[in-house]
């Protein structure tokens, strides 16, 4: 486990999700600042490598081929969710897959949306288009090689939320996330609560239930390094 890519999704024009005062963009960020900086202190053996560490906007694109360019051992986006029901509230974190549920399918096409914002995005993604159901469906076939640590830490940082930092947990679930399907290597999109529902937001924008969050994504990270390098 040599590299680590920490992807804070969204930033810059686009800013994600939002509750009634905190952005998903600013949240994001401060999670991935906080996790990077537990690895970088406690693991200086482990390269940390961030996709961006201000609000700026990174192409969706560009976040793969950053994780691609640097041969990333992992890559974890970091994200918070939205409903339409404001009672909705937990902790989820996805791996790349193909899950035709209705409720699933338009978690990854919220997050695909943002190439909606990118110039040229037509040519970019080949004609992906993210409210497509048969554009998700072309990946259901990738990331197979992969699909197995993706799932492994994926369930690691789900039993970290629910059994250490108390959070109720949703579960591992697949999606077809494009950010996932472009990066070569075993990668999970984390969605850190509903910034729909008010009390959640309100838990999400407390600095030491960030620090919380980030501390468990870390405990998670070095069970699955630890666990990968006694098996090698």
């Amino acid at each position: 486990m040599l590299t680590v890519v920490i992807d804070a999704g969204h930033g810059g024009k686009d800013p994600g999700t939002h509750g009634v005062s905190l952005k998903e963009k600013d949240l994001v960020l401060k999670v991935a600042l906080k996790f990077g900086g537990y690895i970088e202190k406690n693991l200086p053996d482990v390269k940390v490598v961030y996709t961006r560490k201000d609000n700026t906007f990174v192409p969706v694109e560009e976040r793969a081929r950053i994780a691609n360019n640097n041969k990333a051992n992992l890559f974890i986006s970091i994200h918070a969710n939205a409903s339409p029901s404001a009672t909705a509230y937990g902790t989820e974190t996805w791996v790349m897959g193909l899950d035709k549920s209705e409720k699933n399918m338009s978690v990854s096409k919220r997050e695909n949306a943002v190439i909606l914002l990118e110039e040229n995005y037509i040519e970019r993604y080949e004609g992906f288009d993210p409210k497509s159901p048969e554009s998700q469906i072309l990946f259901e076939l990738t990331q197979s090689a992969f699909k197995e640590n993706s799932l492994k830490m994926a369930a690691k940082v789900e039993q970290q939320f629910k059994n250490r930092v108390g959070r109720r947990s949703l579960g591992v679930k697949q999606g077809p996330f494009w950010v996932l399907w472009a990066t070569t290597m075993p990668s999970i999109l984390i969605e850190l609560g509903f910034l729909t529902n008010e009390k959640e937001e309100q838990y999400l924008i407390n600095d030491a239930n960030v620090d919380l969050m980030a501390s468990g994504i870390y405990r998670a990270f070095k069970e699955y390094k630890d666990e990968l390098e006694s098996v090698n």
